[in-house]
């Protein structure tokens, strides 16, 4: 990666995140990065936009009044339109299986950047937390993105001239802390996909439905259903996950659905 390329970074935690200011900074050290990101925390917001939104020059660049996909259309459209990759990130906690994907305002950003032919890089650091412990309720320091930070950098140098998006329309990457890898070393990379096993469910009491993810606190544990290749098992076992993915919607023929149009009424008669 030369300076030469440009870098539009964006996120869902805020522009004044941790992560989002390491990630920054490690980038800014051998391309020209260009933040466009939420003025505040926009978290779990998914794909949401807005048909306008505020935004102010920031010393990073660009604070918008507005979601991660809004970013992502204003930057590409209006305020960074040479970026020849938009990254989000770092999001503090992870992004894993396939379900969550769509809930992701980090992942969102990357799929937004897709539909512009952009290369995209979702980048996450997962923080392992108890039963009774919400990661939104750890405190996660600059220090502690720093594999997220390395994976990354070296994702943007190398995935381009590689011909990686040739297959792949975004990468979703999610990196341990620190210290869950032994001394200074540097973590293994796994190319993963996402993990199927699906544990969420609800509990009614009082007037209130209660929803829980059971998928976090067995992670914690290090006890999880999930196989050998998927995003969350490389987490566990204290490597960089990377998964290519693609964005837009696919469709097969479908020969069921076939005879049901050819059967639907031409007339209500």
């Amino acid at each position: 990666m030369t300076e030469d390329m440009n870098i539009l970074l964006t996120n869902d935690d805020g522009i004044e995140s941790a992560g989002f200011r390491a990630l920054y900074d490690g980038l800014s050290e051998t391309a020209d990065v260009t933040a466009v990101a939420p003025a505040e925390d926009k978290s779990a917001v998914g794909r949401a936009m807005n048909h306008d939104v505020g935004v102010h020059e920031h010393e990073l660049g660009f604070a918008i009044e507005g979601t991660p996909a809004d970013c992502v259309v204003a930057g590409l459209g209006s305020l960074a339109p040479d970026a020849d990759m938009v990254i989000a990130g770092v999001n503090r906690g992870a992004n894993l299986g396939a379900y969550v994907l769509g809930r992701s305002g980090t992942v969102s950003a990357a799929v937004e950047a897709t539909f512009f032919d952009v290369p995209a890089i979702a980048v996450s650091l997962y923080v392992p937390v108890g039963e009774d412990t919400a990661y939104t309720d750890v405190d996660v320091e600059y220090d502690a993105y720093r594999n997220a930070t390395q994976a990354t950098t070296y994702l943007a140098e190398h995935a381009i001239p590689a011909g990686v998006f040739e297959q792949a329309d975004y990468l979703n990457v999610n990196a341990p802390v620190p210290d869950t890898v032994p001394g200074d070393d540097r973590p293994e990379m796994a190319i993963t996909e996402p993990s199927t096993v699906y544990m969420m469910d609800a509990s009614q009491e009082e007037g209130r439905v209660m929803l829980h993810d059971r998928i976090w606190e067995r992670m914690a544990t290090g006890d999880i259903p999930d196989a050998e290749g998927t995003d969350r098992r490389a987490i566990v076992e204290g490597k960089v996950s990377v998964s290519p993915l693609t964005a837009p919607h696919t469709t097969e023929h479908h020969e069921a659905l076939d005879g049901l149009a050819e059967t639907f009424p031409s007339s209500t008669d």
